[in-house]
């Protein structure tokens, strides 16, 4: 069951977490074009895979429940998976609270023919900070600090 559960969460993360880093880190190039397709279209793939993230974690938490050489994978109250799951929220946070908003408002504005500049440093910014955070996440799940 532990080789089942450690597939599954990898093909998750790879095909859950790896699209909503790229889609947070490439959305402002719709806001740059004045593109209001791209952008709306980066929102939608944003909030569908910051959703679909919640599995990576579900997972996650079957997988360090098992016994591996006859102990535990690992427990809440190790460094690297309760660090692991702030980084996690706070990157979530940042894509549903920060990211798709914006890239809402965005759409709207372009729509409206109004000027988006403003928003492109926002999105970038909040893009750049997301992948930051899941690539600390990944040197977390490597390198399991604390246990």
């Amino acid at each position: 069951m532990f080789k089942l559960l450690l597939a599954a969460h990898l093909v998750l993360a790879v095909f859950a977490v790896g699209p909503l880093v790229h889609a947070a880190t490439t959305a402002g190039r719709g806001i740059r074009t004045g593109d209001g397709s791209a952008t709306a279209s980066a929102s939608r793939v944003l909030r569908i895979y910051a959703y679909v993230s919640v599995l990576v974690v579900v997972v996650g938490m079957g997988l360090m429940s098992q016994k591996q050489h006859g102990h535990v994978v690992g427990e809440l109250s190790d460094t690297w998976i309760w660090l692991s799951l702030v980084l996690w929220l706070v990157a979530v946070g940042l894509v549903l609270g920060v990211t798709v908003p914006t890239l809402d408002r965005a759409t709207r504005q372009i729509a409206e023919q109004q000027s988006v500049v403003t928003l492109t440093a926002r999105v970038g910014a909040s893009g750049g900070v997301v992948a930051l955070l899941f690539l600390v996440i990944v040197v977390l799940m490597v390198y399991k600090p604390g246990s």
